[in-house]
């Protein structure tokens, strides 16, 4: 393969060579955009619930704390942002493709597998009450379940709790790679530790019952040469 040299390859230069090389990527991209626009448009699965689930579904209803439009900007466009700030500085237009390629998957990806399995759970949401019954007022059916009465696109996002999109895939493969070496790493270094205490302390009692040992070595011979004089003395006199 011919060796990339920083800053030989700009998108003037080496752009077209790089989308070609790349076309199938991009297609692939575009197609997980639209599995996501389409997961996003059919209904999710309306699963039973009953009056005696309600309990736990009644929180009042509101706006969201983050806007729709923030979502993209933060995950997306401001991350592209930097990858430019950076393709500036370096003009190597292979890693500016890589990483908004590479960025643009993670995101695409991961809403692909987020809204597939809220469309297959269909959780109710914790404000589904007021969702289906705006006024307050809850129907029911013969069986027991819901009749809502509501805004059919406010109860359709209240079909989809499970996994919240604000957790789902919030940290690299890598990341999580790395902190489970790190966590070995630390358990490793504890059991270590563990050891070295353990023997510190064998060597301690040892050095104990060593002295312990000469000590009452030395009393014996003290006490049989204590005798011994006794008995010279006596057999003097």
């Amino acid at each position: 393969m011919q060796e990339v040299q920083l800053g030989s390859h700009t998108v003037r230069s080496h752009g077209m060579t790089v989308a070609r090389t790349h076309m199938h990527d991009w297609v692939i991209l575009m197609l997980l955009g639209l599995i996501v626009v389409i997961l996003n448009v059919i209904h999710p699965f309306y699963r039973f619930v009953g009056k005696d689930m309600m309990t736990d579904l009644k929180y009042p209803l509101k706006s969201n704390t983050v806007p729709v439009w923030a979502i993209p900007m933060y995950a997306v466009a401001l991350p592209i942002a930097i990858f430019f700030i950076v393709y500036f500085r370096r003009r190597d237009v292979y890693d500016l493709h890589h990483a908004i390629l590479g960025l643009l998957f993670s995101v695409l990806i991961t809403g692909v597998i987020t809204d597939a399995i809220k469309d297959a759970v269909g959780r109710p949401r914790p404000d589904f009450f007021w969702r289906c019954f705006p006024d307050g007022k809850d129907v029911y059916d013969q069986l027991g379940n819901v009749v809502c009465h509501g805004k059919k696109s406010v109860i359709k996002e209240g079909h989809k709790s499970f996994p919240s999109g604000h957790t789902s895939c919030w940290g690299p493969y890598a990341y999580f790679q790395v902190l489970e070496e790190s966590r070995s790493v630390t358990q490793a270094a504890t059991i270590v530790n563990g050891s070295n205490v353990q023997v510190t302390e064998a060597r301690v009692e040892n050095q104990e019952d060593e002295t312990s040992i000469h000590g009452c070595m030395g009393l014996s011979l003290a006490h049989n040469s204590g005798s011994a004089l006794e008995e010279l003395e006596s057999g003097r006199r």
